[in-house]
């Protein structure tokens, strides 16, 4: 997966578990609003992972 569709997936899936998150607290719904955090964590390491993989690329390529 390249680094593109690291962060892409990754805010995709921040913002689909921030509405999780929410729905859940105000339906009083706790198992939703966990896979809301859950599901945002997941994004956020997403994109962290395509961060990572530009600073490798960025650092190989001025070798």
């Amino acid at each position: 997966m390249s680094s593109m569709e690291d962060k892409i997936k990754g805010v995709a899936n921040q913002a689909t578990g921030k509405v999780k998150e929410e729905v859940g607290h105000m339906t009083n719904d706790k198992k939703l609003e966990g896979e809301g955090v859950a599901q945002n964590i997941k994004g956020k390491v997403q994109q962290t992972t395509g961060d990572a993989k530009d600073a490798v690329k960025s650092g190989v390529d001025k070798l």
